[in-house]
């Protein structure tokens, strides 16, 4: 008989695990909240064109890596599994009018499955998990500052200390055109691929961002962008450095890094963790002052990031770091007979709803396996009750570490149970 697995490049959650992949989540979104970003959830796919507009038709993701859906009967609009999420949070705040309600910027957090088609390896999945954050609507080089220190705090706060932040600026409408064109001088006399020849074409920065040696080893000499900048480019680069520099957070310049979209302008910036390898970048974003006008909608200059939480797990494991979870089980019940499994339910919910992760053991088990259950739930302390406690009108709680026990009146269990478990 076959068995389904899940598909090749993606992977299930489940415990334990998932408990550390849902600490990371609450502490990347934590300083988010903080700073007065509201969440926003968009639908798994969107529109083909959302995409190719906004994340650029020359890109890996949209020339590649999307996955495109076929729908049975709504004319030909075409559909695919939402790769990133910036485009995706921007339509939502667009169609839904946030901009227009007077208060810029528009501040979005968003967690989240994306979707890929690459080619499976550690740290790079077809299916993969990210937090993110947009504030739209204000050109403000505190801003961008303010995005990077969230996001450095929250790396922060799972104990990470080996990540790198590297910084650029991109430029503008304003200076980009004539680097471009210096650029695509260069690269034209490059002994290049035919895709990437192409890329020369469409988005020459890009070429800049290509991984692999024989190309990068050809790059040697090439113009770079900071030689290019504009003044008002180089003033808000200036800012964004100095802000970081005061907030205590250390950054690298990079003067190659334009990552993988089309959208960004002036502030790029990348995280990466060098225990992870070749995939080592854990998160990164930037400045999309065009993005909105490129999918239809008024000017409306914004800054985002996105963290994988697949990646900032690897992080951990890679620096040894396990983090502190509560147990998911505090107090785990152990009744011997049909009485005392009525009565000690009915005690469960009570913990229950007074805050005590509770458990019980369902399945009418014996004394000796219901305590096995008990041990392997990770809970402190039994509560174990049969007929002569219920004559008593008690139920014994044990100390499942120290192994001390003691009779407790029904009416007593829950203010009990709360006073020692402190």
């Amino acid at each position: 008989m076959s068995t389904f697995k899940a598909p090749r490049g993606t992977y299930d959650l489940i415990p334990p695990v998932s408990a550390v992949y849902l600490a990371v989540r609450e502490a990347i979104s934590a300083p988010l909240k903080r700073a007065g970003y509201g969440y926003v959830e968009t639908p798994g796919f969107e529109q083909v064109e959302l995409f190719s507009r906004g994340v650029g038709e020359s890109t890996d993701i949209v020339t590649k890596e999307m996955y495109t859906l076929t729908q049975r009967s709504e004319g030909s609009e075409r559909l695919a599994l939402r790769p990133e999420g910036t485009a995706s949070v921007l339509r939502a705040a667009l169609e839904a009018n946030l901009h227009k309600a007077g208060n810029l910027p528009v501040k979005l957090w968003y967690s989240g499955s994306y979707y890929r088609y690459e080619r499976p390896q550690k740290g790079r999945y077809r299916h993969f998990s990210q937090v993110g954050a947009e504030a739209i609507g204000a050109e403000d080089p505190a801003l961008d500052a303010e995005l990077i220190i969230l996001a450095v705090d929250a790396y922060k706060s799972l104990g990470l200390k080996n990540f790198r932040l590297l910084l650029n600026s991109l430029g503008d409408k304003e200076c980009r055109p004539a680097y471009r064109a210096a650029l695509q001088d260069f690269l034209r006399g490059l002994d290049l691929d035919e895709d990437t020849r192409r890329r020369v074409e469409i988005n020459p920065l890009r070429v800049l961002d290509d991984k692999r040696a024989d190309v990068q080893k050809q790059l040697v000499g090439a113009p770079m962008l900071r030689d290019h900048l504009c003044e008002a480019c180089k003033e808000y680069h200036e800012q964004v450095r100095e802000l970081l520099t005061a907030a205590g957070v250390a950054f690298e310049d990079d003067e190659k890094l334009v990552r993988g979209l089309d959208y960004y302008t002036r502030t790029t910036f990348e995280f990466v963790h060098d225990g992870l390898g070749s995939q080592s970048a854990v998160g990164g974003g930037g400045r999309y002052d065009g993005l909105s006008e490129m999918i239809g909608g008024p000017a409306l200059p914004s800054v985002g990031w996105a963290l994988g939480v697949d990646r900032t797990v690897l992080a951990l494991e890679a620096e040894g770091i396990e983090l502190e979870l509560p147990a998911p089980t505090q107090v785990f019940a152990v009744p011997l007979g049909e009485e005392a499994r009525r009565v000690l339910f009915g005690l469960v919910t009570e913990l229950r709803r007074a805050g005590v992760a509770t458990d019980f053991a369902f399945g009418g088990k014996g004394l000796k396996n219901a305590m096995k259950s008990a041990n392997r739930s990770g809970a402190r302390y039994a509560l174990v009750a049969g007929e002569r406690d219920l004559a008593e009108g008690v139920v014994q709680l044990k100390d499942l570490a120290s192994g001390e026990q003691k009779a407790v009146a029904f009416d007593t269990v829950v203010s009990e149970v709360l006073s020692a478990h402190g």
